[in-house]
């Protein structure tokens, strides 16, 4: 599966558009990685608990998103957007989101 944030890859042809693919995960942060990750920050560093489960979401997302594609017969993604947003207030939850044109390339 061809993924890419562009709305058109070089030297290949769309021959069909299938529609508009997403794919989503939400993380909670628990006490312990709130607890170590406010030391992280009075010190400074980077916060690799957090960084973690970030790129574990994502990850879910952009899969969860693949196959929705590959599902509809799409061979790729384009123009791939990711969304972070933060799901109610002082929830400590994370919402990532991966959405894209599922198309079948030539």
């Amino acid at each position: 599966m061809l993924l890419t944030t562009t709305n058109n890859i070089e030297g290949k042809s769309i021959s069909t558009y299938y529609g508009m693919v997403t794919g989503e995960a939400i993380i909670g942060a628990n006490i312990f990685k709130d607890f170590f990750a406010s030391i992280t920050d009075v010190v400074g560093g980077r916060s690799g608990a957090y960084e973690k489960s970030l790129k574990d979401a994502k990850n879910i997302a952009v899969q969860e998103m693949i196959d929705r594609a590959r599902g509809l017969g799409a061979n790729a993604v384009i123009a791939i957007d990711l969304d972070y947003e933060t799901v109610g207030k002082d929830s400590g939850m994370l919402m990532v989101s991966a959405s894209g044109t599922a198309v079948m390339l030539e």
